[in-house]
């Protein structure tokens, strides 16, 4: 080595503490009593016709509600039965208003929270080598602020310099401190969280009123809540049979009048709104709301309904190997010399390599070769070249002509053919041990002489193979990007059980991957926190953005993880599987409930003209009017009855379509059928013992 004169210093390496892989959320009260009561007049407030017009199944029952109440008021129907059928069909009307605005009240609940976190602040702005205190709302992006221990950031931004540890409690509900550094993929804050330790500088990138907390707030509350496009879907076939069944009753008394039947016509609006499928159009906007708020719950912000809902349907998933399927912090643990050189010798070189490689691996290089006795370095004139994720390599120019260079094995080994050396066949055999034993290896080289390998170690995630195999059952193949080698990879891949690899993968090849699997008609998600990984984001179905990332991957993915956890991807999946599991099930159980009402209904228009109709009534109903009243009765009651079922979602289990359609069919389809012959005959029986019209 030559005899430099400036001392280097060594860079302290921190570490930030492993995240576990995400427990299931809590089950809390679906609302307060203030909850309640705002839900209740919001009920009301959905009556107005604006309102009512986006679903146009209770559009119908509305109507129908006040035909009835024409009705009634003019004699045209008997007075005290006129009066209970509408207002059985307003309570009806009211329920579903009921549902949507439960729904909108958690997310409101929610956004209160989120609120608390948004103060009136005060930043200190640069102004060239000033400084100046301006109000947070004066801040514009590009502006450059000072936060220092113990202040609040006020506005999302990238951190130019420094390091500190925040507490994102407010936003995340997470207690601990998290540790964010210029520099790296963990650079981005967020307004209205505050600095514990030291101090940073920070680039101002959000406009005033656009944060990421007016974002969220807006979001969970419904104001930019888009429907699916399964939720459409479903919305014009349920706009198509109410329709269909319109027509149907408006021709009926022409029909009934070829049998001398008359109906009267406050059955007619009876029937209607037992043929129409009431129960899914009054929680279908319920449904939508719950989804993003149960991601939310799951600490996960989706910018839209669509992508919960999309993460349902993917098919392939691509997760980086670093802090998804390991925990992400690989430690320098041995040095390899190869023969002719001592391991004295390698540490020092492998030092020098990574004082400007920023990466924990790097400092922990730094860290391994100072614990086995490296003294302090000093250089004069060198110049240093910093890890890139292009080239996979850190190091240092020396005086003298003298490179050192640390980097992945093919990075290192086309270094050393550029330089007009060749790589010892001795190496490939210490590569390859290292690899073998799941550990990733970096070779050391000294301008063209390779001198040794430094094996990172890093461990599989508790429980991750499980989660592999559940996402497995629902036919999700399972795709591990990294930059490690081939060997390395397969032996990570095999512990982890995922279903394919990619090895010494560059960002390029992510965005490619991702590209080929689309083409194949599958639906991709993927994870990322890097400026790097904006790209494949963007082109991913499902994007999730890590929260600690920077402001360019979280505006690329369409969800945003508030707990910076690469493995809660697995989470989200679950989510949006969920969310089609709970629409699904109550579509099935509100057509599957209508059977019930027919045999309720039908009987009750025609008996008395065709007494052949008499045998449909199984129910053996105590009177006709009792049988529209119980149906109707029934028919309001069990919107109310599901809420907490559409809000919290359908308990789901892994498992093949055909098995979730079997299941489905079974409870919600049969059950469906089942529960209003039970429920309709009992209140039956309370009408004829003295409630009846």
């Amino acid at each position: 080595m030559s005899d430099p004169r400036t001392p280097l210093p060594l860079p302290e390496v921190r570490m930030q503490p492993v995240q576990s892989l995400p427990s299931t959320p809590h089950r809390t009260a679906l609302l307060d009593a203030a909850g309640w009561r705002a839900a209740g007049i919001a009920a009301f407030a959905k009556l107005h016709p604006r309102a009512m017009l986006g679903s146009p199944v209770m559009a119908v029952v509305l109507a129908g509600t006040l035909l009835a109440a024409v009705l009634t008021a003019s004699g045209h129907a008997p007075f005290g039965f006129g009066i209970a059928v509408t207002a059985i069909l307003f309570v009806t009307v009211l329920f579903a208003n009921f549902a949507e605005a439960v729904a909108e009240a958690r997310g409101r609940g929610q956004a209160a929270s989120l609120r608390s976190a948004r103060r009136d602040l005060m930043a200190r702005r640069i102004v060239g080598a000033n400084e100046e205190r301006v109000a947070a709302s004066a801040l514009k992006p590009g502006d450059q602020v000072i936060v220092s221990a113990g202040e609040w950031i006020p506005s999302d931004g990238e951190i130019e310099s420094g390091f500190a540890t925040i507490n994102e409690s407010a936003v995340t509900g997470e207690s601990a401190p998290v540790l964010r550094e210029a520099g790296t993929d963990r650079s981005g804050v967020i307004g209205g969280t505050k600095v514990l330790t030291d101090e940073i500088v920070v680039r101002i990138t959000s406009e005033p009123g656009h944060s990421f907390l007016d974002r969220m707030i807006a979001l969970v509350e419904g104001a930019s809540r888009q429907k699916t496009p399964n939720e459409i879907a479903l919305t014009i076939l349920l706009a198509a049979m109410t329709l269909t069944f319109l027509v149907v009753v408006v021709t009926l008394p022409a029909l009934a009048s070829f049998v001398d039947a008359s109906i009267e016509p406050l059955l007619l609006i009876a029937l209607l709104v037992c043929l129409i499928p009431t129960t899914i159009g009054g929680l279908l906007p319920a449904i939508g709301i719950a989804g993003m708020n149960r991601a939310l719950s799951a600490n996960v912000l989706a910018k839209s309904g669509k992508a919960v809902e999309v993460a349902g349907d993917i098919d392939t998933l691509l997760l980086d190997k670093t802090g998804t399927i390991t925990h992400g912090d690989r430690q320098a643990t041995q040095f390899h010399p190869v023969s002719g050189v001592t391991r004295e010798q390698l540490r020092d070189a492998a030092l020098l390599a990574s004082l400007a490689d920023v990466t924990p691996e790097g400092k922990s290089i730094v860290a391994l070769a100072r614990s086995l006795g490296a003294g302090a370095v000093e250089a004069e004139h060198a110049n240093f070249v910093g890890f890139s994720a292009n080239t996979r390599m850190s190091g240092v120019d020396l005086p003298g002509g003298r490179v050192l260079r640390k980097g992945a094995v093919d990075a290192i080994e086309r270094n050393v053919a550029a330089l007009g050396g060749s790589v010892p066949a001795e190496l490939r055999a210490r590569v390859d041990q290292v690899a073998r034993g799941g550990a990733t290896p970096l070779v050391v080289a000294d301008g063209h002489n390779v001198l040794g390998v430094v094996a990172l170690s890093d461990v599989v995630k508790h429980g991750i193979r499980e989660r592999f195999a559940r996402l497995r059952a629902m036919g999700i193949r399972t795709v591990m990007i990294t930059g490690d080698n081939p060997l390395t990879a397969a032996a990570i891949a095999a512990e982890a059980g995922v279903d394919d690899f990619m090895a010494e993968a560059r960002p390029e090849d992510k965005l490619a991957r991702i590209r080929a699997e689309q083409q194949g008609g599958r639906l991709v998600a993927m994870v990322g926190d890097g400026t790097n990984d904006a790209p494949a984001l963007a082109q991913a179905d499902i994007g999730l953005a890590m929260n600690s990332g920077t402001q360019a991957a979280k505006e690329a993915g369409n969800m945003v993880d508030l707990d910076s956890d690469p493995a809660k991807l697995l989470e989200v999946v679950e989510i949006g599987k969920q969310q089609l599991i709970t629409r699904g099930a109550l579509t099935t159980f509100s057509l599957a409930n209508d059977v019930s009402k027919y045999f309720a209904i039908l009987p009750a228009l025609f008996a008395a003209a065709i007494p052949q109709m008499a045998a449909l009534d199984v129910m053996r109903l105590s009177s006709p009017r009792n049988a529209v009243l119980a149906a109707l009765i029934f028919n309001a009651l069990i919107i109310p009855a599901l809420i907490p079922l559409a809000l919290r979602g359908v308990r789901f289990t892994p498992r093949s379509a055909v098995s979730l359609l079997r299941r489905n069919m079974l409870i919600y389809g049969l059950g469906g059928v089942l529960l209003p012959f039970v429920a309709i005959k009992l209140i039956d029986l309370l009408l004829a013992a003295g409630f009846g019209v």
